[in-house]
């Protein structure tokens, strides 16, 4: 395939490089193989259980050590909250009450979102705000017939010339009503929940990767709650942010796999999903990193109970990684004997979920010391995992690579083959989802941080299907980042409660009790 002289320049305006751009292609040629899963990681195949016991235990070492430790919070919360109102948008352009009853419309095109949308109207925390804008437009709210107030509501919810809540953050969308005037945003709310678990010495460390066009909003925002939230928990705030990085999109095909151009012959380059955010993940430096997504908060109320386990996560972290290092001062002296070697195959084997090959037993001890080094030397995630109700996304699974090698892995439905009926028999009976709740341990027994892109499964990467000014494109994401980006890294599964697990993926999950104050 070749390219011009100003695709060539295009390419390299972009941060990329025409070798990378034509891996790319290849990728796009010879498609992606699926996840080959062995087993779905269940309760003691995977996932460790917790009891009451454990729980004190892991809080409380959590609570000895961690102004020991450098502590951060990671939040992606790069983008836009247009898809929170994608049916409202259908709604506002499409509703003409002139010509048909709200119901009708309802029940014409299967809206029960709308319908709840209806019922919890006053619920919402942006209702007084709506209202206010409405008023200061002329418009007779309660004179307004019920059908009527739903398109009126929605419309200054919407629209680019009123609030434009699907142009904006979603981050820094009105999330919670506390009742005393004060409308709080995911932004604050994860300060607060940082103050309370991923704060030493008095200060929380937090970063948030944004689009860049929204810096000057968080900067804003944050300028606004700061004194309110300090004198609240007693912590100060060290907050960062980055963008996704340009050098990390992908180019964009036809469904021939031929570059996708502009009507002016341009090349199109996509950003590449959130695996494109390991590189801002690896530009941080930290003892602790909690990895939480922009939309899963809850109100105050709950916050102590959610703090819980993320110190319990971090307390089995701290655990196991001590442990890690000893072991690898071990395995580093000149003398290592048959009793370290088997207390190392056995903490590989029943605390960090590894399966040694079979090779191994067949090496000397000078392969079985290097093998066991390189096992352990890695970086370590400890994932909570809440019981899978019926969620759309990733779940704990044994995944066996092209060696037959077998390892703990989140990985996404797309990526499994629902053709092959074993595969999908394995997903059907999977009991656990992944809801994004990560304590990462980035840096090695010597103090010195791994660099992340060592670690990455490239052959985990998504291809999509995507439009474009009503033309059918291909898309390449990046492997996900607590998938293919986090394949060979040492990962522990725990199950936590699903109290731990709240987004809000459209504006009707802001009704849920725990984003409600009553």
């Amino acid at each position: 395939m070749s390219f011009t002289e100003k695709d060539i320049n295009q390419i390299e305006s972009n941060d990329l490089t025409l070798t990378g751009i034509k891996k790319q292609i290849e990728i796009f040629e010879t498609g992606i193989p699926f996840t080959n899963v062995s087993d779905a990681a269940t309760l003691n195949n995977g996932i460790m259980p917790l009891n009451n016991s454990k729980i004190e235990a892991y809080v409380a070492l959590f609570e000895n050590e961690k102004d020991k430790k450098s502590l951060l919070k990671f939040v992606p919360a790069s983008g836009a909250a247009t898809r929170m109102f994608k049916f409202l948008f259908k709604f506002v352009s499409e509703y003409n009450s002139n010509e048909q009853s709200l119901n009708s419309y309802i029940n014409k095109n299967n809206l029960r979102e709308l319908s709840l949308f209806m019922v919890g109207l006053e619920k919402f925390p942006f209702y007084n705000q709506v209202l206010g804008l409405l008023k200061s437009n002329g418009i007779d709210y309660e004179g307004l017939s019920n059908q009527e107030k739903v398109w009126y509501f929605a419309k200054a919810m919407l629209d680019e010339n009123q609030l434009n809540f699907g142009n904006q953050p979603k981050g820094l969308l009105p999330f919670h009503d506390y009742k005393n005037n004060h409308i709080s945003t995911a932004f604050e709310e994860h300060l607060y929940e940082a103050a309370m678990y991923a704060s030493s010495n008095g200060l929380a460390k937090l970063h948030f990767t944004i689009s860049e066009i929204y810096e000057n909003k968080f900067i804003k925002e944050f300028k606004n709650i700061q004194k309110h939230v300090e004198q609240n928990t007693g912590v100060k705030f060290d907050i960062s942010f980055s963008f996704q990085q340009q050098s990390t999109d992908t180019i964009a095909v036809t469904l021939k796999d031929r570059p996708f151009r502009e009507s002016d012959g341009s090349l199109v380059f996509r950003p590449s999903g959130h695996g494109a955010l390991l590189k801002n993940l690896n530009a941080l430096e930290a003892d602790i990193i909690f990895v939480k997504n922009i939309d899963n908060v809850v109100v105050y109320k709950y916050k102590d109970e959610l703090a819980k386990y993320k110190k319990v996560l971090a307390g089995i972290l701290i655990e196991l990684q001590t442990k890690a290092f000893e072991y690898l001062h071990e395995l580093e002296s000149k003398q290592v004997d048959e009793g370290t070697l088997v207390a190392v195959e056995n903490f590989l084997t029943h605390k960090l979920s590894i399966k040694i090959s079979d090779e191994y037993k067949k090496y000397t001890d000078r392969y079985k010391i290097e093998y066991l080094q390189e096992k352990l030397n890695r970086p370590m995630r400890v994932c909570g995992m809440v019981k899978n109700e019926g969620e759309p996304g990733g779940g704990p699974f044994w995944v066996k690579d092209h060696k037959s090698n077998q390892s703990l892995q989140i990985v996404e439905s797309a990526q499994i083959n629902l053709n092959d009926l074993k595969q999908e028999e394995i997903l059907r009976n999977a009991t656990h989802f992944n809801p994004v709740d990560l304590i990462c341990g980035v840096k090695n027994y010597k103090g010195k941080k791994f660099d992340l892109e060592n670690y990455v499964d490239h052959n985990a990467a998504f291809i999509t299907q995507k439009t474009k000014n009503g033309k059918d494109l291909k898309a390449l994401e990046l492997p996900g980042l607590w998938n293919g980006s986090m394949a060979h890294w040492n990962t522990i599964f725990v199950e936590v409660p699903v109290i731990t697990f709240n987004p809000v993926k459209t504006v009707n999950d802001l009704l849920k009790s725990l984003h409600q104050i009553k």
